[in-house]
C-alpha cells in the first residue's frame, strides 16, 4: 500500500489554482458567448461547414500519416546502431519545441517559387515545378515533419521499454523482423496510439502558422485562420465567435475521448542501446527510412539557417525594431516560461499528494484548458474580455500573451513533472513521513535534487513554445509591441524575405540552444544540491 505524505496545503494551493483557472477559462468562454449574443449582424461570408471539413480533413490526414510515420521512424531508430544515434534521437525529439513557422517558411525556402528545387530545375532543365510548397499537400508536409517526428519519439520511448527478457525470448525464437513487429512491438504500442493519435489531431485542428503561411488561399483556410482573418482584417466580431465556438465544441469532444485513454508522457530523454538486430533485408529497409526521414526533417531547417545567414541577417541587425521584438521575445518566453513553471509544480505536488481519483482528475484538467481553447481563441476571448472591463488591449498585450504562452505549455509542462512527482510520492513516502519533512523541507531535499533534468526540459519547452508563438500575440500585436515570430510575418506579408529569412534562423538557434542548455543546466544545479 502506498503511504503518502500528509500535505493538505499542497492539495489547496492545487485545488485554489485549478479552480483560479477554470474561472479565468469562463471569464474567456463568457465574453465569447456574450460577443456572440450582442453582435446583431455579420458572419454572412463565413462558410462554418467548409471551414470545419478543411480544418478536419488536415487534421485526420496528418493524424494518419504522422503516426504511420512515426511509427516507421520509431522502429528504425530502435533496431539500428551507428554513430551519432543520440544526435539523431535527440534532433527527432527537438520537434515538439520548434517552431511551425521556422519549418513553414523552411518548405518555402525549398519548395517554394523561388526556392532550391526550382533554381536547380530552372538551371538544368529551363522549366519550372511549380509552388507545391502551397496548399493542402505543403501543409500536410510540415505538419508530419513536425507530428512525424514527435510520434516517433513517444513511439520509440515505448520500443525501449520492452523487458529485456521478453526480447531475449525472441531471439531465441529467431523472430523474423516481421514476427517480432506483430508479436512483440505492437503490442507495446498499440495502447499508445489512441491518445497519441488524439493529441496530434487537436495539435494539427488547432495549427495556425503552418496554415497561414501555407494555406495559399481561401480553399485551404482552417477555423484558426478565419478567425484571425475575421478580427484583423474584417473586424467581424461576430463571425469571429461563431468560428470560435465552432473550434471550442470540436476541440472538446476530442478531449473528452482523449481524456478516457491512457496519458502520454513526453519522453525527451536518452534513448537505450539497441539489443536486437534485424536480418540484411531488414536493416537495408531501416536505413532508408532513417535517411528519408532525417533528409526531411533536416533540410528545411538547413535551408532555414542558410539563407537567413547569407541574406540579410547583417540588414536586420541594424533594425532597431528587431531588438525591441527580440528583446520582447526573451522576457516574454523567459517570464511565461517561469510563470509555467509555478503552475505545473503547484498541480503536480497535489496530484501527487492525494490518492482519490476524483481530486486528482479535477487538478488535471487545467492542463487541458488550452487544447480546449486553442491559441487565437483565447486570444480572441482576451480581447473581447479587456474590451468589456474597459483596458485598452495594448496595455493588456503583455501580460495576456505571457499568460497565454503558460497555458499553451502547460499540458506538457505537466506530462513531463507529473509522472516524476508521483512517482517520488509512491516510491519515497513512507521515508519522508518517518522523517517527518515538512513540505518545503520535502522539496528541496528530496524532490528538487531528483526533478533538476525534469524542471530544465519543462523550462525549455516552455520557453521554445513562447518564443515560436504567433497565435497568442497575433490579435495583440502592434507597431510598439511585437515579438520575433510577428516581425517575421510581417515582413512576410511586406515581401521582405530576406529578413523573414534571418529571423527564422535566429528563432531556430535560439530554440535550439533553450532546448539543449536548459535540462543540462538544471540538472547540473540539482546534482549539486545533492
Amino acid at each position: 500500500m502506498t503511504i503518502l505524505p500528509h500535505r493538505p496545503a499542497r492539495i489547496a494551493a492545487a485545488a485554489a489554482l485549478a479552480l483560479a483557472i477554470a474561472i479565468l477559462i469562463g471569464l474567456v468562454l463568457w465574453s465569447i458567448f456574450s460577443a456572440a449574443t450582442d453582435q446583431a449582424s455579420g458572419a454572412g461570408r463565413v462558410d462554418i461547414p467548409h471551414l470545419l471539413r478543411m480544418t478536419s480533413i488536415q487534421a485526420g490526414l496528418t493524424t494518419v500519416i504522422s503516426l504511420t510515420v512515426g511509427m516507421a521512424l520509431a522502429w528504425a531508430l530502435n533496431r539500428l546502431r551507428f554513430p551519432g544515434r543520440d544526435l539523431v534521437v535527440g534532433l527527432f525529439a527537438s520537434a515538439i519545441v520548434t517552431p511551425g513557422m521556422v519549418v513553414a517558411f523552411g518548405l518555402l525556402s525549398i519548395w517554394g517559387r523561388s526556392g532550391w528545387i526550382n533554381q536547380a530545375s530552372n538551371a538544368l532543365f529551363g522549366t519550372s515545378i511549380g509552388n507545391p510548397a502551397f496548399g493542402l499537400p505543403g501543409i500536410l508536409f510540415a505538419h508530419v515533419i513536425l507530428d512525424g517526428a514527435f510520434a516517433a519519439r513517444i513511439m520509440l520511448a515505448r520500443l525501449d521499454a520492452i523487458p529485456q527478457p521478453r526480447l531475449k525470448t525472441g531471439q531465441s525464437l529467431a523472430l523474423s523482423a516481421w514476427q517480432r513487429f506483430a508479436i512483440i512491438d505492437w503490442p507495446a504500442l498499440r495502447g499508445t496510439l489512441p491518445g497519441l493519435g488524439a493529441i496530434i489531431f487537436l495539435l494539427a485542428f488547432t495549427s495556425f502558422p503552418i496554415v497561414l503561411l501555407l494555406g495559399g488561399g481561401p480553399a485551404n483556410q482552417t477555423l484558426e485562420v478565419a478567425i484571425y482573418a475575421a478580427v484583423r482584417q474584417d473586424f467581424d466580431l461576430r463571425a469571429a465567435v461563431l468560428l470560435a465556438l465552432t473550434q471550442i465544441g470540436v476541440c472538446s469532444v476530442v478531449i473528452l475521448i482523449a481524456s478516457a485513454l491512457a496519458p502520454i508522457p513526453t519522453s525527451l530523454g536518452p534513448s537505450t542501446t539497441p539489443s536486437w538486430r534485424d536480418g540484411i533485408a531488414a536493416r537495408l529497409l531501416q536505413a532508408v527510412v532513417l535517411i528519408l526521414c532525417t533528409i526531411a526533417f533536416v533540410l528545411p531547417l538547413a535551408s532555414v539557417l542558410v539563407n537567413g545567414m547569407l541574406v540579410g541577417f547583417g540588414r536586420l541587425l541594424a533594425q532597431p525594431a528587431f531588438w525591441w521584438a527580440a528583446l520582447s521575445s526573451l522576457i516574454i518566453g523567459a517570464s511565461s516560461a517561469l510563470l509555467t513553471l509555478v503552475l505545473a509544480i503547484t498541480l503536480a505536488m497535489g496530484r501527487g499528494a492525494t490518492a482519490n481519483g476524483v481530486i486528482r482528475t479535477i487538478l488535471g484538467m487545467p492542463a487541458f484548458a488550452y487544447l480546449a481553447v486553442p491559441a487565437v481563441v483565447l486570444s480572441l476571448g482576451f480581447f473581447l474580455l479587456v474590451r468589456n472591463l474597459g483596458v485598452a488591449p495594448a496595455l493588456a498585450a503583455p501580460y495576456v500573451v505571457i499568460l497565454g504562452n503558460s497555458l499553451l505549455a502547460l499540458p506538457f509542462a505537466m506530462a513531463t513533472l507529473g509522472p516524476p512527482f508521483e512517482a517520488i510520492a509512491r516510491t519515497r513516502g513512507k521515508l519522508i513521513r518517518s522523517l517527518d519533512l515538512s513540505g518545503w523541507r520535502q522539496f528541496i531535499a528530496v524532490e528538487y535534487p531528483l526533478l533538476g533534468k525534469d524542471i530544465g526540459v519543462m523550462l525549455a519547452l516552455a520557453f521554445c513554445f513562447s518564443l515560436g508563438d504567433l497565435g497568442v500575440i497575433a490579435l495583440f500585436g502592434t507597431q510598439d509591441f511585437q515579438t520575433l515570430p510577428l516581425l517575421m510575418f510581417r515582413a512576410l506579408g511586406a515581401y521582405r524575405g530576406s529578413d523573414a529569412a534571418a529571423i527564422a534562423s535566429i528563432l531556430l538557434i535560439g530554440t535550439i540552444i533553450a532546448f539543449v542548455g536548459l535540462p543540462k543546466l538544471f540538472e547540473r544545479i540539482a546534482n549539486a544540491a545533492r
